[in-house]
Order: structure tokens, then C-alpha cells, then sequence
């Protein structure tokens, strides 16, 4: 798992550790959670997994925003620098980010750029991503969706978001955590 995750590793470090502090933090703790539940996914699915988990915030980057969303700017820059194509597809979908899109008016732009998967790897993503906070703390799932609620306020755009996302990011993260039961389960 070395080559690809350290590569993750420096890239996301170059691009947010010091113009984005928080938002380090916060990618740095969601890397680590990810490592930790890899069990939930295949082992050949295990690298993509903390890679992606790694680059899954670039795209907050001052040095990358292009249309203000940070999934799909991620997506696009890692496109462009030739990373792995699926992980481009990670990022720019990553925790629901379909509906994100389609709230900026962005999902039309969003849909055919970048192949959404319905995977292990994709539920275990946004189960890191939406179980950690913005300062790298654990959250349970839905007092990390209350957070983000509170911190962007009733009428935000991210906050209608959040409101059609829950079920999915929950059922998201239950599957993980079923999946990581099964996987500590003697057989």
C-alpha cells in the first residue's frame, strides 16, 4: 500500500497543510479512519481506499478552486496530474457529493465527467469522512451531519445538502460498520 498512499499522503500535504491548517486536520484523521476500516473493503480495493481518503479535500485547495466546489475542482486537478482515474472518481463524488453538485447546479457538469461507483470503498470513504470533524475529532455519523448543520447555518447551500445526503450517508456509514462486524466475525 506504500507507493500510491504516500503519494496521496505528500500531495494532500503540499496542497492544504499550510494555507488550510483545519482542513488538514481534518483529511489527516479521515486517512487514518480510513486505514483503520479498511477491512470493510476487498484487499485489493485497500490502497485506492487511503488514497483517496488522503486526496478527498484537495480540491479546497486556494491552488486548485476552479468552480468552487471542491469535489469536482479535486476530481478535475487529479485528472489533470494523471492520478489514478478511479480515485479521481473518489474524490469527486466522495460522501454524496452527486447531490452537492446538483444543489451548486453543478450535476449535469459533475455526472458525465466522472463514473460514480456504488461500492465497499465508496461507503467506506464517506463513513471515514462524515464520521471525523473538521478538527480531526471522532463524531458519531449523525452528530457529524448536526455539526455541519450548525456550523454553516438553516439556509445554507451545504446544509440543504446535508438534509436530502442523510439517509444515504448514514446507510453509508451502517454498511461499513456491518461489513467491519462481519469482517471480525469468526467464521
Amino acid at each position: 500500500m506504500a507507493a500510491l498512499v504516500d503519494t496521496a499522503r505528500e500531495v494532500a500535504k503540499h496542497l492544504l497543510e499550510t494555507p488550510l491548517p483545519r482542513r488538514w486536520s481534518h483529511v489527516q484523521a479521515v486517512a487514518a479512519k480510513a486505514d483503520r476500516i479498511s477491512g470493510a473493503v476487498p484487499s485489493e480495493d485497500r490502497e485506492v481506499l487511503v488514497a483517496s481518503a488522503w486526496l478527498h479535500d484537495v480540491g479546497y485547495s486556494p491552488d486548485l478552486v476552479d468552480t468552487g466546489f471542491h469535489s469536482l475542482d479535486g476530481g478535475r486537478w487529479l485528472r489533470r496530474e494523471h492520478f489514478n482515474e478511479r480515485i479521481a472518481a473518489l474524490v469527486a463524488h466522495h460522501s454524496c457529493a452527486w447531490l452537492e453538485a446538483d444543489e451548486r447546479g453543478l450535476g449535469e457538469i459533475l455526472a458525465p465527467e466522472f463514473p460514480r461507483e456504488e461500492t465497499a470503498v465508496t461507503d467506506a470513504l464517506c463513513c471515514a469522512d462524515m464520521t471525523t470533524g473538521p478538527d480531526g475529532q471522532d463524531f458519531e455519523v449523525l452528530d457529524r451531519l448536526a455539526e455541519i448543520r450548525s456550523r454553516y447555518g438553516p439556509e445554507h447551500l451545504v446544509t440543504r445538502f446535508i438534509g436530502r445526503a442523510e439517509p444515504e450517508i448514514v446507510a453509508a456509514v451502517q454498511r461499513t460498520q456491518r461489513r467491519l462486524a462481519d469482517v471480525r466475525q469468526p467464521m
